[in-house]
């Protein structure tokens, strides 16, 4: 006796279809706050403050700063809403905004001088550079024995020893076999011992 095959019970709707429909709501949302529907505007910042708030604080390591940060990104999203068309969803639009603002964050302070507690900052700064690395003069004297290198050693000198690429990617760069670049950086290396 045959038996037929029985069909399996039809799963509730996976977590995947609820949220790819969530994300086309919130898309319509972004599009008709776009058109200027001010409810739109409250539903899709509702929807999305969340994981905005979590992008954030993941990629910031300043806690402090995750609510500015999530305040900065909907000031952008809903400054350039009506350049927003649609192509994406406006979730993946919105967590690109938002990753932006944290790295300019970033750039901002780098670029603002930081504040020391030390009375005598400039001998604390002294004291935190590193100490026996080669000065200017010493980089001008290499880039003078370098220069006087020839061509090819002096490319594959560079390649190898100062921008660390192994000898198949230099050998790859420089359009030569592997064993001619090893050669060239040894009589490149041998030249510089006899010329220091």
């Amino acid at each position: 006796m045959i038996s037929t095959a029985q069909k399996a019970p039809q799963a509730p709707q996976a977590p995947q279809a609820t949220q790819v429909a969530l994300d086309e709501s919130i898309t319509a949302w972004a599009l008709a706050a776009r058109a200027g529907d001010a409810d739109a505007v409250e539903r899709f910042v509702g929807a999305l403050h969340r994981d905005v708030l979590r992008y954030v604080a993941h990629l910031c390591a300043d806690p402090q700063a995750v609510d500015d940060l999530a305040q900065d990104t909907f000031l952008r999203a809903l400054g350039s809403l009506h350049r927003f068309e649609g192509r994406s969803s406006a979730r993946s639009w919105l967590l690109s905004i938002a990753r932006r603002a944290v790295v300019d964050s970033y750039r901002r302070a780098a670029a603002r001088p930081r504040l020391s507690d030390v009375p005598d900052w400039q001998l604390a700064a002294e004291r935190a550079q590193p100490r026996g690395l080669p000065g200017f003069d010493d980089g001008v004297v290499l880039l003078d024995l370098l220069a006087s290198l020839p061509a090819e050693r002096r490319e594959a000198f560079v390649l190898t020893q100062l921008a660390g690429l192994p000898y198949a990617e230099a050998a790859e760069a420089s359009d030569c076999p592997v064993g001619t670049v090893r050669s060239r950086v040894a009589r490149a290396r041998a030249t510089l011992a006899d010329l220091l």
